[in-house]
């Protein structure tokens, strides 16, 4: 019985997002243009911009973000259950901070996704963990 139960806890523990610092590393977009380091903000998950191709760069400039790295992107994010975290993500390409939430589906990849106009306008993106 024991042995059950320890492989049991065993496996819980390897499941992704089991463990609330799985989600703590280097992320990049699906397009490989912007890369995020997640980090812990007091009981909080937050993440700034490590890295960004010139396109998003310039984007970002154009909307009013003077430099797009070093730019906190995912904002006080709190854990709601294993893998799920609710908070805010900044849309460099509109100024605007608008209600978020980031699931990790795997070890390696974060599904985020954000809503604007009361859940109306919604986009979803899928970020890969970098090695």
């Amino acid at each position: 019985m024991f042995v059950i139960n320890l492989f049991a806890a065993l496996a819980l523990l390897a499941a992704p997002g089991a463990a609330p610092d799985a989600v703590i590393g280097q992320w990049s977009n699906a397009k490989g243009t912007v890369e995020v380091r997640t980090h812990r903000c007091g009981a909080n998950l937050c993440g700034r911009v490590v890295r960004a191709s010139p396109k998003q760069e310039a984007a970002a400039r154009k909307a009013g973000t003077a430099s797009l790295v070093g730019t906190e992107l995912l904002k006080n994010y709190r854990q709601e259950r294993d893998g799920t975290w609710t908070g805010r993500v900044f849309i460099p390409k509109i100024g605007r901070d608008v209600p978020s939430q980031i699931k990790q589906t795997s070890n390696d990849t974060l599904t985020i996704s954000g809503c604007m106009l009361g859940g109306l306008l919604c986009k979803t993106q899928v970020w890969h963990r970098v090695p």
